[in-house]
């Protein structure tokens, strides 16, 4: 077995590992609910498991991740509410793995509040007759406006490309209707785009929208990852998404609050560029993290 082959498989104990811990769940669930039948002590001892395997991750993080981003940009996009130290963790390990961070775009709660569609549609409509054959004409409301956005952040070329005239004039009418808040001064548009989940969408039609936004990032970038935390996986917001079309084409990490997560997002990302889709994390279909 060659080092790579030890070293990930490595990681995908890890994984497994801290996602037991974290959740409870499988067979170190069915041992902990036995053993609290006779004593508390088991569940006394969780919190240092879960801190043990919290800092071990983190010790091997940085050989896992590193030079797997190497000159690659990331397009960071967030749902309000997006936890702002999971953004920053996901951050230091894209620069840890040889990657940077192109721009930050906030959707804002005019984006991707329904009451909103309005808006939403009618200022993608007129872009979209400004960008000619750029945005796909049978689009939805939510996937045109997400092509725009991929546009102006993203491009479908792996090495990057400077932003043009058109992205800046996109950007500009986004961030003017107040529905994206982003720097004035974005100089790269890149390859990969990482979408940080937050609070959970609106039960009307908040899942739709976000499958149509992700639908037209996608169109845009070479890959997209989209990223929630524990809770979101299962039935929650990103176990939803995963039951969209849209699943076989971008992957999903959840569990993304632990440094676990966050590493198996980095792998995803560089797994993105070749690879699309993939159900990744605590509760992902295909495994802990990206094998092989």
């Amino acid at each position: 077995m060659t080092l790579r082959q030890h070293i990930t498989t490595l990681v995908a104990v890890f994984a497994a590992l801290a996602v037991g811990i974290v959740l409870g769940g499988g067979l170190l669930s069915d041992v902990t609910e036995a053993a609290s039948t006779e004593t508390s002590a088991p569940v006394a001892e969780a919190a240092p498991q879960a801190a043990y395997t919290e800092s071990f991750t983190g010790a091997v993080a940085p050989a896992l991740v590193a030079g797997r981003l190497t000159d690659r940009q990331v397009a960071l996009v967030t749902v309000p509410g997006a936890d702002e130290q999971v953004v920053t963790g996901l951050t230091e390990r894209i620069a840890a793995a040889g990657g940077a961070v192109s721009a930050r775009y906030d959707l804002t709660e005019t984006m991707v509040g329904p009451d909103q569609k309005t808006l939403v549609d009618t200022l993608g409509s007129q872009l979209m007759t400004q960008q000619g054959d750029a945005v796909a004409p049978e689009s939805t409301t939510y996937d045109r406006i997400g092509q725009l956005l991929g546009l102006a952040a993203a491009t479908s070329v792996p090495e990057g490309e400077a932003t043009n005239g058109k992205g800046r004039a996109i950007l500009e009418s986004l961030t003017g209707a107040d529905l994206v808040t982003a720097p004035a001064d974005v100089e790269r548009r890149a390859p990969l785009v990482l979408l940080v989940l937050g609070d959970d969408p609106s039960p009307e039609g908040g899942d739709a929208i976000l499958a149509g936004l992700v639908t037209g990032l996608d169109r845009a970038a070479t890959g997209v990852v989209v990223v929630g935390d524990t809770a979101d996986g299962g039935e929650g917001q990103l176990g939803r998404l995963r039951a969209e079309p849209v699943s076989a084409e971008v992957a999903t990490v959840d569990g993304v609050e632990t440094t676990a997560g966050q590493v198996t997002t980095v792998i995803a990302l560089a797994r993105a560029i070749e690879t699309p889709g993939g159900s990744f994390g605590a509760s992902g279909a295909d495994g802990p993290l990206p094998l092989g």
